[in-house]
């Protein structure tokens, strides 16, 4: 015998077997389910890319002042540049700027102060210029005028982590400097950059 649907039993008799059908639909998507699940965590830290020069001493005199340069004259300073960072580089940049006001020693580019820097193999032998290498010489920076932006440098080996190298920096006034810079004065900042090496799938 069918629902009647005029009746207020049947409505309710109809409702109740509306739910009951609901839920057992419900209930065939609640069993027979077989899960599995398993995880992984892993460390991730960024690399360092440091350079570092020495601390001030007789194989460091870079920041010792000079005073007194005359034409023809040259003065040596020794630094240590140290990859002390666990990345190897891409390379290494100088970026020298001067003093405020100007001065003719860093705006001629002529007469003008002239540097230039080179590579030992070993540390510089010594005690006062001129120093000499005992070991492998090489031309990070050949003779050009001392001011300069990203300049870059040649034959270092602290492009690799954990290396040092030992740099003598010259600075020289040309013989052709003329009387018009006597007295003359300025500070000079070296600003040395190292670049990450070329990135890389692991």
């Amino acid at each position: 015998m069918g629902i009647s649907m005029k009746s207020t039993s049947g409505k309710i008799l109809a409702s109740v077997a509306l739910v009951g059908t609901a839920a057992a639909v419900a209930g065939m998507g609640t069993y027979g389910a077989f899960t599995s699940t398993t995880t992984a965590s892993q460390a991730v830290t960024a690399g360092t890319v440091t350079i570092a020069l020495g601390a001030p001493g007789a194989a460091n005199t870079l920041n010792v002042p000079i005073a007194g340069l005359l034409p023809g004259d040259k003065v040596e300073k020794l630094v240590t540049l140290a990859n002390t960072g666990n990345s190897d580089l891409n390379n290494i940049t100088l970026t020298t700027t001067a003093s405020v006001p100007a001065s003719l020693l860093t705006s001629d580019a002529t007469d003008g102060l002239q540097l230039t820097i080179e590579n030992c193999s070993t540390a510089w032998t010594g005690t006062a210029a001129p120093y000499t290498c005992a070991g492998t010489k090489t031309t990070v920076v050949s003779s050009s005028p001392i001011i300069a932006a990203n300049r870059a440098l040649a034959n270092l080996t602290s492009l690799a982590t954990t290396k040092t190298d030992n740099l003598k920096v010259t600075t020289a006034l040309p013989t052709t400097t003329p009387n018009t810079f006597q007295g003359a004065t300025t500070t000079v900042g070296f600003s040395f950059t190292g670049t990450q090496r070329t990135e890389t799938v692991k």
